[in-house]
């Protein structure tokens, strides 16, 4: 029997080619019109340590990582014992038989890697080995796989053998799991979508927005699991009036890009937890001194150093109010890999049009995801550029109620960034009057800000689903089946969460319940939501995993019939 989705998980060490393997595997099958996504969770150690990764595979959009695995390639006992139960029913365990031999389990495929690999000459062939024998049991053509190898390996610089010897390690397993029989049945034949496809992670979308909304200033410091978007800038933003410096804190870094966008470039950082509270004073400064930048904060398990390579969304009450004083930063979360390219321009947008900091919210979770996305209309990218003055001496920067046009150092109208309260010039005031007129300016522009889209499904509901961040496509998956069991459920979702859209917070206001599945413990998209006087109700997790799908499932309905007590 035909399936449509397959999910394939790779345990094992880290430093034994698992996340490789399973974004090669994600790849071969993106190239020629399936729908893949993968999930990749790992220590914080740089060698070693249980480590895995799964591809999901499905000739239909992808939301969820898969709750069930229908592949397991362990690598090593270890990995064998920790996933065994996650496989389905139906499911076959592939496994390295020269690491151990299991005595439990019925559906299992054992072979020697390693050995494999080996008789073709390339000893780093043990996962096209891995490969050939997924192509068997899972009824993939071989052409696809071996297709992808010629591919991977075109380039000169690994010369013809290396090509040769993984599509032989691929026959090899191909035909050594052949002998066993055991099959999971042919995978359906996809449907190419009509528009471009790209293989595309979290971070990687991010860096690539940010460059076509014009970014010409970065400096960010190493943090997993931000660090991504650094190195792919030091590769990518080059050229005359680009700069990108690897800091040696994230102080360095916040205080960088205030200077470089006070001189009148388009600037930003990127980090996660830990280094975006070190950024909290000079964030207050740029909120004070209105100066536009991004800061993106790709969240992972807390507090202090918590959980480095784990997902979770604990960091938005931080990043709605990083500092001290009366302070509400614009936030902006994404909730799938092709939104963290939307989010980001609209960032860089944010920041030039209310003129101050924005946080870009995204999560472990969404950063090292690959998945296939609609490849970005670059010609058609709608980018908001600051008013700058252009008038005479003299200039009051800070007079206006609202939004004035911004001098560049150097030019007429220069003016005082001052961190202090200012007068219309930007000079040091303690004037209890001036002190409420810029409190209420700073906070008015806000307002430029609170028009943006929301989705929605069944909005004449009373009871709703609204989730926030990478917590979307577990949550659509989880109400799309909801909705065909015949519960009356609305959806509501927007990635703009301070502000959020005015009209979606008058239409929230009008529910009976709104429920908010989060990862945290305390509930803190739900908080924020209460504060707009909307009846909201968390569904927390915080194990450092995404949900899944029948777990968010089982607590929707526990909630529903709770409130119907």
């Amino acid at each position: 029997m035909a399936r449509s989705d397959l999910v394939v998980r790779f345990a094992g060490e880290g430093g034994q080619g698992l996340l490789s393997t399973a974004t090669g595997l994600a790849t071969a099958f993106t190239q020629v019109g399936y729908h893949s996504q993968t999930f990749a969770t790992f220590p914080s150690q740089i060698v070693g340590g249980p480590t895995w990764m799964q591809a999901r595979i499905s000739t239909q959009e992808i939301l969820s990582r898969g709750d069930t695995v229908d592949v397991l390639v362990a690598f090593n006992e270890q990995a064998y014992n920790a996933h065994r139960d996650e496989v389905s029913d139906t499911g076959i365990i592939i496994y390295d038989s020269e690491q151990f031999e299991p005595t439990d389990s019925s559906k299992v495929l054992g072979m020697p890697f390693g050995k494999l690999a080996k008789s073709t000459g390339n000893t780093r062939a043990a996962n096209m080995v891995v490969m050939g024998a997924l192509a068997n049991v899972a009824g993939v053509p071989l052409d696809l796989l071996a297709n992808f190898i010629k591919k991977r390996w075109a380039s000169p610089r690994y010369g013809p053998e290396i090509v040769k010897s993984n599509i032989q390690a691929l026959l090899l397993g191909h035909q050594e799991s052949d002998k066993n029989g055991i099959t999971l049945g042919e995978l359906d034949k996809p449907v190419p979508p009509k528009h471009e496809q790209i293989l595309i992670n979290g971070n990687e979308a991010i860096a690539i927005a940010a460059l076509y909304s014009g970014l010409e200033f970065y400096v960010g410091y190493p943090i997993s699991p931000a660090t991504t978007i650094l190195t792919w800038m030091q590769s990518n933003l080059v050229g005359n009036d680009r700069f990108v410096y690897q800091s040696s804190s994230e102080i360095e870094s916040i205080a960088s890009i205030i200077g470089a966008s006070y001189a009148g470039k388009k600037s930003m950082t990127a980090t996660a937890g830990p280094g975006f509270s070190l950024m909290s004073e000079g964030l207050g400064l740029a909120w004070m001194a209105e100066i536009p930048l991004v800061v993106a904060n790709v969240q992972r398990g807390g507090p202090s150093t918590g959980l480095p390579t784990k997902t979770e969304q604990s960091d938005l009450l931080s990043a709605i109010n990083p500092t001290h004083g009366d302070v509400s930063l614009p936030v902006i979360a994404p909730g799938t890999v092709e939104e963290c390219f939307s989010a980001t321009v609209a960032a860089f947008n944010w920041a030039e049009k209310y003129q101050g900091p924005v946080i870009l919210l995204t999560e472990h979770s969404l950063s090292e995801r690959q998945q296939n996305i609609k490849r970005p209309d670059i010609d058609n990218i709608k980018i908001e550029n600051r008013t700058k003055y252009t008038g005479d001496n003299g200039y009051l920067r800070y007079e206006n109620k609202t939004l004035s046009p911004m001098p560049i150092p150097g030019s007429p109208g220069s003016y005082i960034a001052n961190g202090s309260e200012h007068d219309p010039m930007g000079d040091t005031t303690h004037l209890p009057q001036r002190h409420l007129e810029m409190t209420n300016r700073r906070f008015s522009k806000l307002n430029l800000l609170e028009n943006e889209s929301y989705e929605k499904l069944n909005e004449e509901a009373e009871i709703c689903l609204m989730p926030w961040g990478g917590s979307k496509g577990p949550s659509l998956e989880a109400y799309n089946l909801l909705v065909e069991e015949g519960i009356d459920l609305g959806w509501y979702y927007t990635m703009y969460i301070n502000p959020l859209p005015k009209k979606l917070v008058e239409e929230l206001k009008r529910k009976k319940l709104v429920l908010v599945p989060e990862l945290n413990y305390q509930g803190q998209f739900s908080s924020f939501l209460r504060s707009h006087q909307i009846n909201a109700h968390s569904l927390t997790q915080y194990t450092g995993l995404p949900f899944k799908v029948s777990d968010l499932r089982g607590k929707i309905i526990n909630a529903l019939n709770d409130k119907r007590k």
